[in-house]
């Protein structure tokens, strides 16, 4: 019985790790500020007349 009792607090422990680490893990991803989409090279579109 005290094994019993020990290995579900140890199963019960590593849910609640698991838990809380994806949750820390969302909150950092939603901590980190939106990089800006800009390009590096920018070529200049060619005229529909021409």
């Amino acid at each position: 019985m005290h094994r019993l009792l020990a290995a579900s607090l140890t199963v019960a422990a590593g849910a609640l790790l698991a838990v809380g680490a994806a949750l820390g893990i969302v909150a950092l991803l939603d901590a980190t500020p939106e990089q800006p989409n800009t390009p590096l090279v920018h070529y200049d579109a060619p005229s529909r007349g021409q």
